[in-house]
């Protein structure tokens, strides 16, 4: 499982940040002008402008993280600046990942688990019942048993709708469903419709690695995790599982 959602950190972490204010100057091989235009939201919303056709995209060295395009100019689900955001989330809180989650999330909602580090990816092994949690706190919009965790209903709204005009179908790591068009991993192709044809078209959906998922449906208060191995079976061009 990778818990891989965001929630803001309050009066710790300002979105619109330049990156490199929490992971210094020279987290990647752009120019300095370059770099200091990506912000926390390019890296929320895939819009950094990192060019996602290089050798691994899974690396978070500088020289993997090169120049294609300006932020929020081009969308494209590229997986080493969304791992560059633990750095940044680490940054702002003073704690590791594990130390943020046990600290913040453990107590009140019981949900647990360990990031450990595989290759360049930070990846969360945890249960199916922690799984649920997060999903159920998603569900409830950051609030667990009357306990507000996430504090910001504005930043939920702005996580769970449209980030930008590129790929209406992706929030800020979540992929949205009943939007016009939509776009998936590795392909500069806009689709028309919504992201998952036979799902509720409010429905959210943490679509992690290997396969793992958690779906929120608000209409139906209803949460459907999945874990497992990769599933083999061949996946519709609306059902990107990275």
């Amino acid at each position: 499982m990778v818990l891989g959602q965001c929630w803001q950190v309050a009066d710790r972490l300002d979105i619109n940040d330049p990156s490199s204010d929490h992971l210094g100057i020279g987290w990647t091989s752009c120019s300095p002008a370059q770099e200091a235009a990506i912000t926390v939201r390019n890296q929320l919303t895939m819009t950094t402008g990192l060019d996602d056709g290089v050798a691994n995209v899974d690396c978070t060295d500088p020289t993997c993280l090169q120049y294609l395009a300006d932020p929020g100019t081009r969308w494209s689900y590229h997986n080493a600046p969304y791992t560059k955001l633990d750095g940044v989330l680490e940054s702002a809180t003073g704690q590791t990942l594990n130390g943020y989650v046990y600290s913040t999330l453990t107590p009140t909602t019981g949900i647990s688990g360990l990031y450990l580090p595989i290759e360049y990816n930070n990846v969360f092994f945890s249960t199916p019942r922690s799984m649920a949690r997060f999903g159920l706190l998603a569900l409830n919009r950051g609030v667990w048993n009357g306990t507000d965790i996430l504090g910001d209903d504005n930043y939920f709204e702005a996580m769970t709708t449209p980030s930008q005009a590129l790929n209406e179908s992706y929030g800020y790591l979540w992929w949205l469903n009943g939007q016009a068009t939509a776009m998936v991993p590795g392909l500069q192709i806009v689709f028309p419709g919504p992201l998952l044809q036979n799902e509720p078209l409010d429905a959210f959906n943490a679509l992690g690695k290997n396969g793992q998922q958690i779906n929120v449906v608000p209409s139906q208060g209803l949460v459907v995790v999945r874990m497992g191995n990769l599933a083999r079976h061949r996946c519709s061009r609306r059902h990107p599982v990275r």
